[in-house]
């Protein structure tokens, strides 16, 4: 039986060579470098395989209602949309910003452009009349009525302490 210098599929190094964990980790280490330089690459996940934005959200539950909040800084109310189909929920929209500088010798023109889609399956047909949605400083909120089918079937189990 012969010793592979290759990686085994399971993910650990060859026995007696231990250079891929040090190359993964220079590997890891140049990207955090360069991370902000490389397209479709962010630090904190903000961009998809497409380099399209995804926004950031939280989803609360109540026993009347879904809440949903959306982090969309920099995106005008009039360049978003939310709509509903069947048991969809779907944010779009397009971010876009420019900012220039013209002094005494130089000109600086910067420009960024994106699109977002995210999409929030649910275990119920939506009903696009039971769906509200406002937009402040940067946050889309939306709140969905949960159908009282599926409001009757909820029921908090309160916890007690072990004693």
């Amino acid at each position: 039986m012969t010793n592979s210098m290759l990686p085994s599929l399971f993910g650990k190094d060859a026995p007696g060579f231990p250079a891929f964990r040090s190359l993964q980790r220079e590997v890891d280490r140049v990207f955090d470098q360069y991370r902000d330089f490389l397209p479709g690459v962010t630090a904190n996940g903000d961009l998809d395989e497409n380099g399209d934005l995804v926004p950031k959200i939280d989803v609360r539950e109540t026993d009347k209602l879904f809440e949903i909040s959306a982090e969309l800084p920099g995106v005008d109310e009039e360049d978003m949309n939310v709509s509903v189909s069947g048991n969809l929920l779907t944010l779009r929209g397009e971010k876009s910003s420019s900012h220039e500088e013209d002094e005494e010798g130089y000109r600086l023109v910067e420009r960024s452009f994106g699109r977002f889609s995210r999409t929030i399956p649910f275990s119920f047909d939506l009903d696009g009349d039971k769906v509200a949605a406002d937009f402040d400083k940067g946050v889309l909120s939306i709140k969905i009525e949960k159908p009282p089918e599926i409001a009757a079937k909820s029921k908090k189990i309160e916890i007690s302490k072990a004693t």
